[in-house]
């Protein structure tokens, strides 16, 4: 019988299998993303420096946005963190699911980014 491995840990090769093709500079960073149960999480990230540029977490979001359902929390996300980018200079970058299908929260993210003007 084969081994059957966890939701997570197939999440966890997913990503190592898109993390190994994907890499992020300081002129265009990689955007991660984390979808957790209740919260999401964006982190413009510079692999060559090994540093974070910038990030974003949904209880930074305002009031009116946190009453939101979560995949316009998403959205309201990617608005933002497309804001601290553009603060940073950035306007180019390289989206990293982090093993996530692309739908629903993490698209809903993607989505609210390029609307702001970040362009991957």
């Amino acid at each position: 019988m084969a081994h059957t491995r966890s939701r997570n840990a197939q999440r966890i090769i997913r990503k190592a299998r898109i993390r190994s093709r994907l890499s992020g500079t300081a002129l265009r960073p990689r955007l991660s993303v984390f979808r957790g149960a209740t919260t999401c999480y964006a982190q413009l990230i510079d692999d060559t420096q090994g540093r974070t540029l910038a990030s974003v977490y949904d209880r930074e979001l305002s009031a009116e946005d946190k009453k939101a359902t979560p995949t316009q929390r998403a959205h309201a996300l990617g608005v933002l963190i497309a804001k601290k980018a553009e603060g940073k200079g950035v306007k180019s970058i390289v989206f990293d699911r982090s093993g996530y299908a692309y739908h629903g929260r993490v698209a809903a993210l993607a989505e609210g980014a390029r609307e702001s003007g970040l362009t991957f």
